[in-house]
């Protein structure tokens, strides 16, 4: 996934109202940005930090940047765009990057299932299996190389897990897909101390038979691809 144009660098003054961000260009201009992230983005917003944005040509638009990229610490990037996420997994299940998950039939995003009124990422179609996939942005990380989900409690995210539960159950292949959106980490685990029901789920999702995968992203301000998977544990 290139970023085409490319993207803008500035340093971020603070974020606010979850979906604003005052930012100071380059060039010493003062601008608001929009965000496109509606968690607490623990760790990705620190005053005066490098940001990379994109602009926009669209006249409509209030704000015309979108902030996409932040350097949480020296070298270390990280995606704050949540809408970034899904693409990124559908480009990589495309090219069969997701190793668990390749020589599927067919791949069809937002697709209705489920009792609760929602939509799965994806739906995978094998010769003779379906397969639930629900693709989740992850960049909070508390400790050196741990990164954590989710990074405030998720109602949302605790109904994707019974939902995936009932696939299962009801004979289909289901999957929890962390995409892990920041360069530095190589663990993936449940913020129990964030999201204790959350983390009682996923347990109960796991023995139940969900699968969980987890893959980390290489991101570079001119784009981003999946770089490799890594380990997921449950930290007790």
């Amino acid at each position: 996934m290139n970023f085409s144009p490319p993207l803008i660098k500035g340093k971020l003054i603070k974020r606010y109202k979850r979906f604003l961000a005052d930012i100071v260009l380059d060039d010493g201009t003062e601008i608001t940005a929009h965000c496109a992230n509606t968690g607490a983005m623990t760790g990705c917003a620190p005053a005066g930090a490098n940001v990379w944005l994109s602009v926009s040509d669209n006249p409509l638009r209030k704000y015309p940047h979108s902030w996409q990229l932040v350097e949480v610490k020296a070298d270390v990037l990280a995606c704050i765009n949540t809408g970034l996420t899904n693409k990124l997994a559908h480009e990589a299940l495309l090219q069969n990057q997701i190793t668990e998950l390749a020589g599927f039939d067919t791949c069809r995003s937002e697709v209705p299932y489920g009792n609760e009124k929602s939509r799965v990422d994806f739906v995978l179609s094998y010769a003779e299996q379906l397969a639930y996939v629900e693709v989740k942005h992850v960049t909070l990380s508390l400790q050196d190389g741990v990164a954590l989900f989710p990074d405030a409690v998720s109602k949302r995210g605790q109904k994707h897990l019974r939902e995936l539960i009932l696939q299962v159950k009801s004979g289909y292949r289901a999957v929890l897909l962390f995409i892990i959106m920041r360069t530095d980490v190589n663990l993936v685990a449940p913020a129990d101390l964030i999201d204790a029901e959350y983390g009682r789920l996923l347990r109960e999702a796991v023995k139940e038979g969900v699968e969980i995968l987890a893959y980390r992203a290489s991101i570079e301000p001119d784009g981003m691809s999946i770089d490799r998977a890594i380990a997921f544990a449950f930290q007790d």
